[in-house]
This record gives C-alpha cells, sequence and structure tokens, in this order.
C-alpha cells in the first residue's frame, strides 16, 4: 500500500471493517475521497435546499454545488496546513450528507417527528449515512458498515462529536449509531480534529460569501442598504451567529469590509461588469479569509505535524466578526420574506404528513433496503427511525412527487 501522509498512522487509516487493498497506489484516504464522491447521497444534494428551493433558479446554489465549493476551500487550506488533503475533501464533500428534503426547514420538521426516538439532526444522519445507509461493505454477520471510511475521515466529518443531549440542539450521533461513533472517538473526548474545525471553517467562508453572491443576483440583497438599516441587520447577526458582539464590533467590521477596494460600489444591474466585480468579491474575500486563519495558525503552531490532535486551527477575531457579518445580512432576507415564511410552513407540514402516511402504510412504499431495515426493526421505535431515514433520503421534488402520490397535491 502506498505511504500515508508522513504524519498519519495505520490507527489513522483503520476501518470499521478490514478491507483487501485492491489498488496499492492510493492512500486510505484518496479512497475515502473517491467513495463519497461515488455516492448516491452525494448526487442527491444536486436537488436539495440550500438556502433558495431546489431548482427555483438557475444561478443560485444548491446542497451539491455548495458542498463542492467547501471541498475546493477546505482541500486548498488543508494542503498549506499540512494535514492531509484528501481527509479535509473527503469530509467537506460528506458535511450535509444527512440533510433533508427543504434543508434546515425540513431538518425541524423531522426533528419533531423523532422527538421520541432520539430527534433529527443533519450531522448525526451524515454519520449514520457514511456508517450505515450508504451501503458499500458489509460485516460478517452481513451487516451494512456504509462506505468503511477510515478513522481519520470519518472524524474529520464529525463536526458535533458529541450524542444528543438537554439543552444543547446540535449533536453528531444516534444512540444507535454509537458503537462506530466510540470506535472513531476513541480517547479524544469531545474536541474536534484539526481537519473538522479546516472543514468546518470551510463551510463557514462558503456559505458566508456566496449566500451574499447569490442574493445580490436575485436582487434580495442591496449591500447599500445595509449601512442605511443596520440596527436591524446587527439584531439578526447578533440573534443567529454572534450572540456577544457589540454595535462597535459589528460596525468596524462592516467597515472594514467596504473598505475593501474590491467590494461593490452601486446598484448591481445583472451587467456582465456587474457580474464580474461580484465574482471577483467572492474570490478575493475566500483568500482574505482563508489566508488570514492559516497565517494565524502557523504563528501559534508553527509548521510542523499540524494534523488531528496536534493542533487547532486559529481563526482570527476581526476574521469571525466579517463571517458573521456576511452570514447575518444573508439570513436577514430569509428571516424576514413573508414568502419564504409561507413556504416554509407548508414544507414542514407537507414532510410531517409523508411520514404519517408511510407510517400508517407501513414498509409498502418504502425503498427497498429501508424496507429490509422495517423488517429487521425490534420494535416501533426503530420503525419510526426507518421512515425518518426514508423521508431524509429524499430530494425536494422527490418528497413532493411522494407526497403527491401517498396524500395528494400540497
Amino acid at each position: 500500500m502506498r505511504k500515508q501522509h508522513e504524519w498519519y498512522d495505520e490507527h489513522d487509516a483503520e476501518r470499521w471493517v478490514a478491507e483487501p487493498v485492491k489498488r496499492p497506489g492510493r492512500t486510505a484516504f484518496a479512497r475515502d475521497r473517491a467513495r463519497v464522491l461515488h455516492s448516491a447521497a452525494l448526487r442527491r444534494l444536486a436537488a436539495k435546499t440550500q438556502v433558495a428551493t431546489a431548482g427555483s433558479d438557475d444561478f443560485v446554489r444548491n446542497r451539491l454545488t455548495h458542498s463542492l465549493e467547501v471541498a475546493q476551500i477546505g482541500r486548498e487550506l488543508a494542503s498549506t496546513l499540512g494535514c492531509d488533503p484528501d481527509i479535509v475533501d473527503a469530509a467537506c464533500l460528506a458535511h450535509d450528507l444527512g440533510h433533508p428534503p427543504f434543508g434546515h426547514n425540513g431538518e425541524r420538521a423531522l426533528d419533531t417527528l423523532a422527538a421520541d426516538i432520539g430527534g433529527f439532526e443533519g450531522n448525526a444522519q451524515t454519520l449514520r449515512l457514511l456508517t450505515r445507509l450508504e451501503s458499500k461493505t458489509f460485516d460478517s454477520a452481513g451487516r451494512s458498515v456504509g462506505l468503511n471510511l477510515s478513522r481519520a475521515t470519518l472524524d474529520a466529518a464529525t463536526k458535533y462529536p458529541w450524542p444528543r443531549r438537554a439543552g444543547v440542539r446540535k449533536f453528531g450521533v444516534y444512540d444507535d449509531d454509537l458503537a462506530v461513533f466510540e470506535w472513531l472517538r476513541q480517547g479524544v473526548g469531545e474536541r474536534q480534529c484539526l481537519e473538522a474545525q479546516v472543514m468546518d471553517f470551510a463551510d463557514d467562508v462558503a456559505y458566508s460569501v456566496h449566500d451574499i453572491e447569490d442574493g445580490i443576483v436575485a436582487h434580495h440583497i442591496d449591500l447599500a442598504a445595509v449601512a442605511a438599516d443596520r440596527a436591524m441587520y446587527w439584531e439578526t447577526v447578533r440573534q443567529k451567529y454572534l450572540p456577544e458582539a457589540t454595535d462597535a464590533e459589528l460596525d468596524e467590521g462592516w467597515r472594514r469590509l467596504t473598505d475593501l477596494h474590491y467590494w461593490p460600489s452601486g446598484t448591481f444591474d445583472d451587467s456582465r461588469r456587474a457580474l464580474g466585480g461580484l465574482k471577483d468579491l467572492t474570490s478575493q474575500l475566500i483568500g482574505r479569509f482563508v489566508t488570514s486563519a492559516e497565517q494565524a495558525t502557523h504563528a501559534v503552531f508553527g509548521r510542523s505535524k499540524l494534523i488531528r490532535y496536534e493542533a487547532d486551527l486559529v481563526v482570527p477575531d476581526g476574521v469571525r466578526v466579517e463571517i458573521g457579518l456576511l452570514k447575518g445580512v444573508g439570513m436577514f432576507h430569509v428571516l424576514n420574506s413573508p414568502e419564504r415564511q409561507a413556504r416554509r410552513a407548508t414544507q414542514r407540514e407537507l414532510l410531517t404528513e409523508l411520514a404519517d402516511a408511510l407510517w400508517k402504510t407501513g414498509p409498502t412504499h418504502l425503498d427497498a433496503a429501508l424496507r429490509a431495515d422495517w423488517h429487521d426493526a425490534a420494535d416501533d421505535k426503530a420503525r419510526l427511525r426507518v421512515i425518518v431515514d426514508q423521508v431524509a433520503s429524499l430530494t425536494d421534488p422527490s418528497a413532493l412527487a411522494w407526497h403527491a402520490d401517498l396524500v395528494g397535491p400540497a
């Protein structure tokens, strides 16, 4: 087998179920990336909501294009830091696999539905997909172990390395997936590995700049209006991202952004020049944020052995403020759009009705693999988890189609 990155060892490359090496020229981590890239779950992200409903506009991002952009940002930052780029690339590609139809809105609907069986969380569902539902490898008893990724890659894809508990909204594992979670997290507590921190930061960077770009092109965001009505925007920034930030910190962060020589001036007019300027803005901002984190991390940890639990990603406070501002400006228009609020309520009702219809009809309409899970389930709680797995796997259009077939027009 080709030698792993010089700082990773056999423990990092170990898989839940041992496999023969079919192509000695690739590292375990390159194989991991390929498995995620070729997965059905990744392909389905093309028809899942990012912010705007998937398919509603030819320009805006969906979950797949977002994941590809996160992977590019994460891979470049990983390379400059010295951690394995394939591990981070795979984790970035995988980070949204568990999201259900209609994005975070669908996530809330399924969490309510699954309240008595451990809830629903997109990141916990990602782990479930990678280690159970997206079948490639099986154990000696014939049970699916999912894509059977290496320990280091699964760890890098674990954004919230803890189970569900009271008072904490985000979590990374359901109770019935604890065995593989404990295997991949041996002896590391609840700390994110460096590769997961890079994935998480790349997600924030992509989300912050690309939502602004999409919002401007759709004429939902006017950057000049932010300065005039900043009190409303700053409230959203604090509510969603930076609860401790003062007006002075947010004002200074916005000043730094608007003083950049590539910051847009004037109203966006759909011209080729305006589109080019907007694309330059996203590129320059990504470079600004990533370079700042790279330099700050090297300043603290040097340039030796920046992998796993040997270092942490250092993001300057000013960069966190600037990213939070961009995310908050984008989110302001999501939260304050009456049209979107009405659509979101309809989407939650649709998923709830669909799950109820599937429950009443038992395994009849489930995909074949999930039909087998239904028959193998020990009790009603386990069967309800199968229903949740089925609904979560659907794309936005397929959720609408299944609902129309089983319930009636939405």
